[in-house]
């Protein structure tokens, strides 16, 4: 039995500690939001998980000291946006309980990935990503799921599949800390141009395309950027492409169909209703693939249909009908 803070009460900290707690260990969440806390204290529920029900063994507070304090690990789990400013308020309650990144993104500002801000905010302390074909409302209820922990430290990593490894959750290990963080973070921006391509009533033979082409895109700027390219071709790639591109739980995908139906950024974000990663990263694809110089044509074209008043079907049509090229 162990003692584990997540510090974030949307539906991917809840699942995880769902998961945890299940398997027998005491789980404390972080949430800003004191209704949030109260519904999973109160009527053990999550309102971004109507199906999950909450263990007795899962609590919930509003602040950081009475979260992390006699935890042995602290999984991070907000949206990348505000990734350092959470940091920076809950580290000095940190001794040395690994930190694992489970959300996926960018930070704006500094193109960094996640594990460099925990870098850059905790020098030299232990730390992992986890990541993964993962939707929190299948893995909340149980359902089968492999995940990858990645980490510099062997300790780290070896805990941590530990930790999770059960019945209905497998963990694989990686080095590739660079690649995990890389396929989580821009597997998104594919899955929003999916949906897209669903309002638009494309076919099999489009997503089919779509996937393998973006998978091709997301690894030659993984490449640059340090990462490993046989990491894109496993779970935090190609696994996290096929679940997200496909599935109606993904509100990437979700966003991409309103904007497919003309709907605005504003209006998407309000009625998803929560953090829409690809919207956040497709600034910082396009501008890594700037600085990287690397060709990325559908990012280019799904950046230029958010903020530059692209029709989606025109977009299809300039992908279509680019030079012809060599595969």
């Amino acid at each position: 039995m162990k003692n584990i803070a997540i510090i974030g009460s949307g539906s991917w900290g809840v699942a995880l500690g769902i998961c945890l707690a299940n398997q027998g260990n005491n789980v404390k969440i972080w949430s800003f939001a004191q209704e949030e806390a109260d519904l999973i204290n109160n009527e053990k529920k999550c309102k971004f998980l109507p199906q999950a029900e909450i263990p007795e063994n899962v609590i919930c507070y509003t602040n950081y000291e009475d979260t992390i304090k006699d935890t042995e690990y602290i999984l991070h789990v907000t949206p990348s946006k505000v990734t350092r400013n959470i940091i920076k308020e809950y580290k000095k309650y940190v001794t040395n309980q690994p930190i694992i990144m489970c959300a996926k993104g960018f930070e704006r500002d500094t193109l960094y990935t996640l594990d460099e801000v925990i870098k850059e905010e905790l020098p030299n302390h232990p730390y992992g990503v986890l990541s993964g074909p993962s939707h929190a409302e299948e893995v909340s209820i149980s359902v089968p799921t492999a995940l990858v922990i990645a980490s510099e430290d062997e300790c780290v990593m070896k805990q941590i599949q530990d930790l999770f490894m059960s019945d209905t959750l497998r963990v694989y290990t990686s080095t590739d800390v660079k690649g995990v963080e890389l396929g989580g973070a821009l597997k998104n921006i594919i899955a929003f141009c999916a949906g897209v391509a669903a309002e638009l009533n494309l076919g099999d033979n489009s997503f089919a395309a779509l996937i393998t082409r973006g998978l091709t895109e997301i690894t030659r700027l993984g490449e640059k950027m340090g990462a490993k390219k046989e990491t894109f071709y496993g779970l935090t790639g190609l696994g996290d492409l096929i679940v997200t591109c496909l599935s109606e739980h993904s509100r990437n995908r979700r966003a991409g169909r309103l904007i497919g139906a003309g709907k605005t950024i504003e209006e998407t974000r309000k009625e998803v209703g929560m953090t829409i990663e690809s919207i956040d990263n497709i600034e910082v694809a396009h501008e890594l693939s700037k600085i990287y110089n690397v060709e990325m044509p559908i990012v280019n074209a799904v950046y230029d249909v958010l903020y530059n008043n692209l029709n989606p079907n025109e977009a299809v049509k300039m992908l279509m009908t680019r030079e012809k090229k060599a595969e």
